[in-house]
């Protein structure tokens, strides 16, 4: 849902540019397997004059965007950056931020000498993965009593999600911190449901979402943060970037808009 939430988005800052003709095409791999992410890639090169992706970074979706640079189609990379030296932008958050915030916020409200467990869905994001370092960085500077989990892997997926942190929570009865660092927080939130009421209120969650059961998390109190993308004000900086870089093709330089992401809490939605 949140990326459909992006696309929706994407199509709204679209239209708002009556001075150029338009067209916003979103489309959605299912296969997210590096190969099938960089045919689709070469094959909207052929119907396209620009290119945003999100995706994990691989080497072969780095050659189709090299190849796309031949061909004269840039591709920015949108949410989490890219390792192609032949991307043309970039536009996000400052994840190295993000991911301090997010032990900030933990280290804050969890219990002090508490066990904390990060998050991720795929290890080739890098979103996730500079977050991820950030966030073990801040807690090993700035409250060094409390313990870090091995960072678990939900694949993107709810039930994924669900299964990890039902395991950890079964592992370690002094778990008092979650930073969910990628999809599947409704998975997450199932788990902290079937806890009795005065233990849920011991689990402090850090999301990175601010989709519908975020949102339902947030208003229940269940989340304590949702660090999330301004899908408005990161559409309109994605549009007018690819509007740039269509128009200078000939500059190798990469562009870049890094926005500042938002904050919510149980008190501020």
């Amino acid at each position: 849902m949140i990326y459909q939430q992006w696309a929706d988005a994407l199509k709204v800052a679209a239209d708002r540019y009556p001075h150029a003709v338009i067209q916003a095409t979103v489309e959605f791999e299912d296969n997210l397997a590096p190969e099938a992410i960089a045919q689709q890639l070469l094959e909207l090169g052929k119907k396209v004059d620009a290119i945003a992706i999100v995706t994990p970074d691989h080497p072969l979706i780095s050659n189709a965007i090299d190849e796309l640079k031949h061909q004269g189609v840039p591709v920015v990379a949108y949410i989490s950056d890219l390792s192609a030296p032949s991307r043309a932008g970039f536009v996000g958050t400052d994840n190295w931020k993000a991911g301090r915030t997010a032990a900030w916020f933990l280290t804050q409200l969890a219990e002090k000498g508490a066990c904390v467990v990060p998050l991720i869905g795929s290890h080739r994001y890098q979103c996730q993965d500079i977050s991820d370092s950030s966030f073990r960085s801040y807690i090993r500077e700035m409250a060094p009593d409390v313990t870090v989990l091995e960072t678990l892997l939900t694949k993107e997926e709810p039930d994924e999600a669900y299964k990890v942190v039902k395991h950890a929570l079964q592992e370690h009865t002094d778990l008092k911190g979650i930073f969910v660092n990628g999809g599947g927080i409704s998975g997450v939130l199932n788990a902290i449901r079937e806890l009795p009421t005065e233990q849920q209120k011991d689990i402090k969650i850090v999301c990175r979402d601010m989709g519908e059961e975020a949102r339902v998390g947030l208003q229940q109190g269940l989340i304590a943060a949702g660090l999330h993308h301004p899908a408005e004000f990161m559409s309109n900086e994605l549009i007018q970037l690819m509007l740039d870089v269509i128009e200078r093709k000939e500059d190798s330089s990469m562009q870049q808009r890094i926005v500042a992401f938002s904050i919510a809490t149980p008190e501020s939605i």
